[in-house]
């Protein structure tokens, strides 16, 4: 098998990123086909990232000499560094500013710094969601040889400055110590997911014990595996992603499935634009997210476990990466963990800018090597997942959720909330209110208190964006919705990922209403015919509406192109790309029924 793409070298610089990650100097002999290569190629995306953090590129030369350590095809080590969006196959600036522009900073001022830094000499590039709307506008600085750091809310003179290296990762990161910025509820009585957010050193192992932390654990090793599920059970736990799937029915099929080993994957890739809840959780309280993990796999059986990080979280992943160690350190991971006989140990994975990997098989492929792209179902992953054995996936908010439900029981955890939906519930609140952040409700509570809490509306209310980019509208009648999955689809909305975005009567949804759907054009891995090209389509008909175009053909094609992709994709993206501007045209918002001016407004 050919393991070059041309006859490219690599740099020193490249070559000793990767071999410094692989470890040896690369004239080892490896295996080339078969069981041997298949088990080295799950660390291409972080040998991937090796490079692009020591040289700010993957040139022709970086990828031949990772094909030919991991004995991977070149055409496949290709097609995954240009599947994501943080990679870059050709030279460029080792200082790249990414500028949030999409609906929850574009019109907060992102728009903006992309217009002061054109012409400055600044590389920036436009960024979807970087999960850090409750400080709008927002960029991510991605520089060679140096750790990548956000900045948030940003001013494009600061913006500058910091291109051009007058910023270090440690200065913004203690910008982001203040916690009541993202958490107005931070220190308050009766808060379960967030109640040591703002009150533990997030650094400390010692002070996470002394908030309790470690105590879940010791209850669940008292309870003994199969009665750890029966409480998640009893719990009516359902998953905080977005699908609301039961957490003990998916984490009883794993623990029964005959075939070992079992793994265990946190899906921390949470890139639903206007969500930030994970990334508060796990920047202020990592050593949380690991014990909730590490309940996890005792439950299901599970060795090792998968800790898959958004790569636009700097921040949140250099702190999880000190828990992990601390955690391994004092004997809380390792292959005896407390001392109680079971073997389980943590390994944290960088996604790279692909929103397609928050769907769970496109992130096992991610994990993998492979491009992110989903899988067909069944098989499910609880039958057939990570290295094709029985994998046990949950998100962040879900886990967190496990150790309340280790503290109270089962029961009690139950008769929090409403319905099916139990416990408490992260809504990230946004854009016209008066202060955005993390808020922490039971279930139950209603949108127009949720508003209340987070310091009111700003302006007249126009419609809230309920569930996010793939969710749908509230309008101002509404507001009495109850917050549970019953009362959202009661309404024809949905929860999804907790996304709550409030619009004045000033915004300008013509303009929202494209950046969703430019979003989710982008973001379709463009495997199956219904997504890729429905998804253009639906960009173009707006677009075209927008220029004044007759309102009823191009109507009657977006319920056309909504129906097909909901009916005929393969994963949720193409699912819900048509949700919100579905949404819109029911509820009267997209009225364009004369331009003036050559301009289309909504109502």
């Amino acid at each position: 098998m050919d393991l070059r793409i041309s006859s490219a070298a690599p740099s020193d610089a490249e070559r000793a990123a990767v071999d410094g990650f692989l470890g040896g100097t690369g004239d080892e002999h490896f295996a080339d086909a078969g069981h041997a290569a298949r088990g080295r190629r799950h660390l291409l995306l972080p040998a991937l990232h090796a490079v692009s953090d020591a040289v700010g590129w993957i040139s022709p030369g970086a990828l031949n000499h990772v094909a030919r350590r991991l004995s991977v095809p070149p055409a496949d080590a290709y097609g995954v560094a240009t599947f994501y969006a943080m990679f870059a196959t050709e030279a460029q600036d080792p200082r790249v500013v990414h500028v949030c522009d999409d609906v929850a900073c574009g019109p907060f001022g992102g728009e903006e710094i992309l217009g002061a830094l054109d012409g400055s000499g600044v590389h920036a590039v436009r960024s979807p969601c970087l999960g850090l709307c409750e400080r709008a506008p927002a960029v991510l600085f991605q520089l060679a040889g140096e750790p990548d750091f956000s900045h948030a809310p940003a001013v494009a003179e600061q913006v500058r400055a910091a291109a051009e290296g007058a910023g270090t990762a440690a200065e913004a990161d203690r910008r982001f110590a203040d916690v009541t910025v993202s958490v107005p509820q931070a220190g308050q009585p009766g808060l379960r997911l967030l109640r040591r957010v703002g009150v533990v050193d997030p650094d400390s192992l010692d002070d996470y014990r002394a908030h309790g932390g470690y105590q879940a654990l010791r209850r669940a090793v008292d309870l003994g595996p199969s009665r750890v599920i029966t409480e998640v059970a009893d719990a009516s736990l359902t998953g905080r992603g977005g699908a609301a799937f039961p957490t003990g029915v998916k984490w009883d099929g794993v623990a029964k499935a005959p075939e070992r080993p079992h793994y265990l994957v946190c899906n921390a890739d949470e890139s639903e634009p206007g969500t930030f809840k994970d990334r508060v959780l796990m920047e202020a309280d990592p050593f949380g997210l690991i014990e909730a993990m590490t309940i996890a796999a005792y439950a299901t059986g599970c060795e090792r476990g998968y800790l898959y990080i958004r790569g636009e979280y700097p921040l949140a992943t250099r702190r999880l990466e000190r828990a992990i160690a601390a955690a391994r350190t004092r004997g809380y991971l390792g292959d005896d963990v407390m001392g109680e006989g079971f073997a389980f140990d943590i390994e944290l994975r960088r996604g790279a800018g692909a929103y397609i990997c928050g769907e769970e098989t496109a992130l096992l492929n991610s994990i993998e090597g492979f491009r992110g792209e989903p899988r067909n179902k069944p098989p499910f992953p609880s039958v057939k997942g990570l290295f094709g054995k029985p994998t046990v996936i949950n998100n962040v908010e879900t886990l967190y959720n496990v150790l309340e439900v280790l503290a109270i029981g089962g029961p009690a955890f139950a008769g929090i909330g409403a319905g099916r939906s139990t416990g408490s519930k992260l809504f990230c609140v946004a854009g016209a209110v008066g202060a955005p952040g993390v808020y922490e409700v039971d279930f139950g509570t209603t949108l127009r208190e949720l508003l209340e809490l987070a310091g009111g509306l700003r302006g007249e209310l126009r419609t809230i964006l309920l569930g996010g980019a793939a969710g749908g509208f509230v309008m101002p009648d509404q507001l009495d919705v109850v917050l549970t999955l019953e009362g959202a689809r009661e309404i024809g909305a949905t929860l999804g990922s907790g996304v709550v975005l409030a619009f004045d009567t000033d915004a300008d949804l013509t303009a929202t209403l494209r950046r969703i759907a430019a979003f989710f054009r982008d973001e379709s891995c463009g495997q199956c015919v219904p997504c890729r090209v429905g998804t253009v389509r639906q960009e173009e008909s707006l677009a075209r509406l927008e220029r004044g175009a007759p309102r009823g053909p191009e109507l009657t094609l977006l319920g056309d192109l909504a129906r097909v992709m909901q009916d005929a994709s393969i994963c949720g993206l193409g699912h819900t790309a048509p949700a919100a501007v579905q949404s819109a045209l029911d509820l009267g918002l997209l009225d364009v029924p004369t331009p003036r001016n050559g301009k289309v407004s909504l109502r």
